[in-house]
């Protein structure tokens, strides 16, 4: 054992049953340690300087218990840890373990205080107070003030780097933005794309989780710079970029309407049994950007009325009058298909509507002139307080 490392009891009993060992000069720099040490070492100095050992050493895991044991050694030879023991069975064990010197090892660390973290969250909101008067972030701001300010600090920094991505009007999947906010493509943990994914609309920033593509199913041959593409020749339906849409130079051959389905097992029902003179197109919810952009070319070039089927609910009411807007847009007529109440009512399976439920559909009431069908769904679902999902019956 050392020379400089001492031992002094912690009670009064003739055999100590308590005990602790540190050394008595101070800590200097932490130096050059394994890369799995430290990260070992910010975990249990994230606890905050003072833990039981039964919880350090789960912190390593069952497969890493000697490194967690060679880890608590090595700092208390270099004067960084004082480690409390127990008697048990003649025998002396670890109990607890304190770190010194905490500001000096969370600094090299690169673990903020927690004082200072609340200090720099105050300073970085007012900042964010700007970017979040757009509507597109002011969920950002609600969702950052329930967070711990460390966290808060660190995922402002996301709505900031989302900020230059709109500005510069980027699109691409999530590695691209990661790149751009972390110079890491998986610099994005999945905890915080789950956050990101909770508080805002992604897809309204043009990020998809991969490369985004238009389904569809059509009696059409589409021309590109590089050859052409027939559509009837799927024996499904094809999947195109949106860059594969938007270098498009010709159509050839025509469609009665277009079908827009919303739900994916639907879509692909709807595809398989298409008519012959009949095109069909995936609608992914909320139309995003890229939606709205690829079909709006693919209108010009091929413009048929729409037939829009969505979930009989208050979110599908809402997203056939989003998607709708591509064709009222250029004067081309659009219905609702297989949404009537009376397919609302066939359904075996319905569920009971929300109170934020009856909140939109008092919203759409009010702020739109439905198509009857739709008017009718509406009253429907008020009046039997239920909902459903077109899969029952599409």
């Amino acid at each position: 054992m050392p020379d400089d490392i001492r031992i002094e009891p912690l009670d009064q009993r003739k055999v100590s049953q308590r005990r602790k060992r540190y050394c008595e000069h101070q800590p200097q720099q932490l130096g050059q340690i394994p890369s799995e040490w430290r990260e070992l070492l910010a975990r249990w100095v994230r606890r905050g300087g003072n833990s039981r050992w039964e919880t350090l050493r789960n912190d390593a895991g069952a497969t890493s218990i000697n490194m967690a044991e060679s880890l608590r050694e090595w700092l208390l030879r270099e004067g960084w840890a004082v480690v409390v023991e127990q008697r048990q069975h003649n025998e002396w064990w670890p109990h607890s373990v304190e770190l010194r010197n905490l500001p000096q090892l969370r600094a090299t660390l690169g673990i903020g205080d927690k004082e200072q973290d609340a200090q720099r969250w105050q300073v970085a909101r007012e900042e964010l107070k700007n970017i979040c008067a757009d509507s597109l972030h002011t969920p950002a701001l609600f969702a950052l003030d329930k967070l711990p300010a460390r966290y808060a600090l660190a995922r402002s920094a996301l709505i900031i780097s989302l900020q230059h991505w709109q500005d510069a009007q980027r699109s691409g999947t999530r590695r691209d933005f990661a790149l751009l906010a972390r110079d890491d493509t998986k610099g994005v943990s999945e905890t915080e794309w789950n956050w990101l994914e909770q508080t805002l609309d992604l897809a309204e920033f043009q990020i998809e989780r991969h490369t985004p593509l238009l389904l569809l199913s059509a009696p059409l041959k589409l021309t590109m710079p590089h050859g052409q593409l027939d559509l009837a020749s799927c024996a499904d339906f094809a999947a195109l970029t949106p860059s594969s849409v938007h270098a498009v130079t010709a159509i050839s051959g025509m469609v009665s309407h277009w079908q827009l389905v919303e739900n994916r097992t639907s879509f692909e029902r709807v595809a398989k049994k298409r008519e012959p003179n009949v095109g069909v197109i995936w609608l992914p919810g909320y139309p995003p950007s890229w939606w709205h952009t690829a079909v709006g070319q693919l209108l010009d070039r091929a413009p048929a009325p729409a037939h829009i089927a969505c979930d009989p609910d208050p979110a599908g009411i809402a997203i056939a009058l989003k998607a709708a807007e591509l064709w009222r847009e250029r004067g081309i007529a659009w219905q609702p298909w297989k949404m009537e109440a009376s397919d609302l009512a066939s359904l075996r399976v319905r569920k009971p509507l929300t109170e934020g439920d009856k909140l939109q559909l008092d919203a759409l009431r009010q702020k739109h002139v439905l198509p009857a069908p739709l008017s009718e769904l509406l009253e429907w679902m008020l009046v039997q307080g239920e909902k459903g999902e077109q899969e029952g019956y599409l």
